[in-house]
């Protein structure tokens, strides 16, 4: 996958995808590509013209949005920067027509710029899912003692070990086996579209390196209910020890 990441690629999908902005629908289609645009590690919707409720008109001014631009509308393909307009509604940049001919007729969506999506009637998080990324959790008897400096943080012979596409291999650890004593809960959060939302935890006063060095999804999506109120480390900012091997 990495050799084709400096390609414009695209798949179909067969599944009825929806977008909603400003309080109503606007993306309404069953014949929507994931696209990857060169460089991008993540896709978008492209779906039909005729399915979007909203006008599209080339966008007039792209040098002067140039210094507010999103990561959307940072292309890396050739193509046309298109607002979307419903009524009183606009959405500057939310739309791309691509000059690639297989994709003719279909539109580039900023994920970003409507309020929800749905894949049929579950609703997206975070941004569309890659049909060729995979979250495998494995259940396992390895032991794993995490620790930051000389305070062990965690000890368990039960993890839940999880391998993602493209990422670190990460231990997941029932909370049992997690000393909380040094742990306090973070407002920080963030959203995974495979896992869901994460919450996290900082090594109670350890300073900015402490930070955020623990997370749990607590009601994780259905397809990763076995990490459900499980605790993972950062490796990066942590020593995890998995059977003599170790993670820093």
């Amino acid at each position: 996958m990495r050799a084709l990441a400096h390609q414009l690629r695209y798949e179909p999908t067969p599944r009825r995808i929806r977008a909603d902005a400003g309080g109503r629908p606007i993306v309404d289609s069953r014949d929507a590509f994931l696209v990857f645009e060169p460089r991008k590690l993540t896709p978008v919707f492209a779906v039909p013209e005729e399915d979007i409720a909203a006008d599209l008109q080339p966008s007039s001014n792209d040098k002067a949005r140039a210094g507010q631009r999103s990561h959307f509308a940072a292309h890396t393909a050739q193509g046309q920067a298109l607002p979307l307009r419903s009524g009183d509604l606009e959405l500057p940049e939310a739309g791309f027509r691509l000059t690639d001919a297989a994709l003719a007729g279909h539109i580039l969506l900023d994920f970003d710029a409507f309020d929800r999506w749905r894949e049929e009637d579950q609703v997206i998080e975070g941004h569309p899912r890659d049909p060729f990324h995979r979250v495998d959790a494995r259940a396992s008897s390895r032991r794993v003692r995490v620790a930051y400096g000389t305070t062990v943080l965690a000890e368990s012979a039960r993890p839940v070990i999880v391998y993602e596409t493209m990422l670190s291999v990460r231990t997941y650890l029932p909370r049992e086996d997690v000393n909380f004593g040094v742990l306090e809960r973070s407002s920080h959060s963030t959203i995974c579209p495979y896992k869901g939302t994460a919450s996290y935890w900082s090594l109670t006063g350890a300073g900015s390196k402490g930070e955020n060095i623990a997370w749990s999804y607590e009601d994780p999506l259905p397809d990763s209910t076995q990490l459900t109120g499980l605790i993972a480390f950062y490796d990066e900012r942590t020593t995890i020890d998995v059977e003599g091997k170790t993670h820093a």
